[in-house]
């Protein structure tokens, strides 16, 4: 069915039309759930309509995914990286195509949504890489003629569990790595982001199929939080991972441990850059601008807190005061806007409760603080001065609203930085090593990514992402994220014929 509007034309490059039915099961698409509109958060406009996924759908797609994993799992690992090449070119083929949809119905910019499928094309090639490197450690055996040794080995099924931010680029952190480690994938996307969901996983199909593989390998669902909480309690999922709020998340690391189950968590973020007095001024405004504005503040490293010395505070403060009146508000897809609409309108009047909560908790509003009056989910990016004990700061705000605040000593600097639940990412602007190196020591940042002169997000594919307290302790992506979608076992193969005993121990 073509689209009512023109400019959704380029939609059927990807496979999809005006309705659509939002599971892959078992190598086909079909859905019995109910019937929802996508929306794009420039205008509240329906882009599509697409038919979600039944419970029963659910059981028919996990049943096979579950069968497939016996066949996925035995082809030697090289030859499944070889797959997730193929997965890379095929996105490579749709980039323009794909990042355009990830700015229609997510709502970032496009040269941020072309960079989110960039991020899964990267993680392709890792995984690419690291599918003839799973390698084990030879360890020395106390006994005679005896050999230990680690073998890594898949888990089976891996669930996925992703949010509306980034629809797609969470989505390859995690499936790159399980297919590369021989495991089936079920995914449940978004489901405000279902076109997303439906266009990744087209082009996975398409290379499974042209290779001859059953589909059921990468299964797929639209859906609601039932489909979320069967994946929480399904037992035939040894991980889940799941990114979203903290609260949801213990949520379901509660229900996967309940069956022993493992977890990997990627949760709220609440992020302080914090910027000495010998800090290079200008590139620490920069910084903060893109760390603070970008993807509307709904990234879960946006900075939310800027620590300043009170030496440069007004300095600091009065140039992004000048930068944040120029920024730029409208349509993500047009050329030079650099603050695109939040997601939902619900979004929009979380904004606007949480500029209450500041204002009834003493915080000044700076600039911005209010909606921007249109038919879309547009908001004024805002900054705020406010007290780092107020109990709002203690709590992530999605939206493009920045804490500013003031200390004296580093010591102090990083006893804010530290005293919020969450423990994401950090950074702190400064020339001298002494802070350097203490900031990235035992008793500096706790945070999962600690940065020096640089923002809080854009983090590269080739670390592990992932943070500490209430972000959940899950890792992704690269470094050696990779052991959490494998079982280790320790192996000892004895080659003699007497049976020496470890510790000495004499038996009889």
């Amino acid at each position: 069915m073509s689209f009512e509007k023109k400019e959704y034309e380029f939609l059927s490059e990807l496979g999809l039309s005006s309705h659509n039915l939002g599971c892959y099961v078992d190598g086909n698409w079909k859905a019995s759930g109910p019937l929802i509109s996508t929306t794009n958060p420039a205008n509240n406009q329906v882009i599509a309509q697409v038919v979600e996924g039944s419970m029963q759908d659910y059981e028919e797609g996990m049943k096979a995914c579950y069968h497939a994993a016996n066949t996925w799992m035995q082809l030697p690992a090289p030859k499944r990286g070889e797959i997730v090449r193929q997965i890379g070119d095929a996105l490579r083929s749709k980039l323009h195509h794909f990042g355009r949809l990830v700015s229609l119905e997510m709502g970032k910019i496009l040269p941020e949504g072309i960079g989110e499928v960039q991020e899964i094309i990267d993680m392709c090639d890792f995984a690419v890489g690291l599918s003839r490197q799973l390698n084990g450690s030879i360890i020395p055996s106390e006994r005679p003629n005896h050999m230990m040794f680690e073998m890594w080995n898949p888990l089976g099924v891996v669930g996925v569990i992703t949010a509306f931010n980034f629809p797609c680029a969470v989505l390859g952190w995690n499936a790159c790595l399980a297919l590369v480690c021989g495991n089936c994938v079920v995914w449940k996307g978004a489901p405000t982001t279902p076109l997303v969901t439906l266009a990744l996983t087209k082009i996975v199909a398409g290379v499974l199929e042209k290779n001859n593989l059953p589909g059921a390998i990468f299964t797929a669902f639209c859906g609601g939080a039932d489909i979320g909480q069967a994946i929480a309690k399904d037992k035939r999922i040894p991980l889940v991972s799941f990114t979203g709020s903290s609260k949801v998340g213990l949520m379901v690391q509660q229900t996967v441990n309940e069956r022993y189950g493992k977890c990997l968590l990627e949760l709220s973020g609440n992020n302080a850059i914090i910027v000495m007095d010998d800090a290079d001024i200008q590139l620490a405004a920069r910084s903060v601008l893109f760390a603070a504005v970008g993807t509307a503040g709904q990234r879960c490293t946006t900075c939310r807190r800027l620590l300043l010395h009170e030496s440069i505070y007004d300095k600091v403060l009065d140039q992004l005061l000048v930068a944040y009146k120029q920024i730029k508000i409208g349509d993500p897809l047009e050329k030079g806007n650099l603050l695109g609409p939040l997601h939902t309108s619900d979004s929009r009047k979380n904004f606007e409760k949480g500029i209450e909560a500041i204002k009834s908790q003493g915080g000044k509003i700076l600039t911005g603080g209010s909606v921007v009056e249109s038919e879309g989910n547009f908001v004024h990016p805002t900054i705020v001065e406010i007290s780092p004990s107020a109990d709002v700061v203690k709590e992530e705000l999605f939206a493009p609203v920045l804490y500013v605040m003031k200390f004296k000593t580093l010591q102090e600097a990083i006893d804010i930085n530290n005293s919020v639940p969450q423990g994401l990412s950090s950074s702190i602007f400064t020339q001298k090593p002494e802070i350097i190196f203490k900031w990235l020591g035992p008793i500096g940042s706790d945070c999962g990514i600690v940065n020096v002169n640089i923002p809080t997000n854009g983090a590269e594919i080739g670390g592990a992402f992932g943070g500490e307290k209430a972000t959940g302790g899950g890792r992704e992506a690269g470094s050696d994220s990779w052991k959490q979608y494998m079982r280790r076992s320790t192996c000892t193969v004895n080659y003699g014929s007497e049976l020496p005993l470890a510790q000495g121990i004499n038996f009889g």
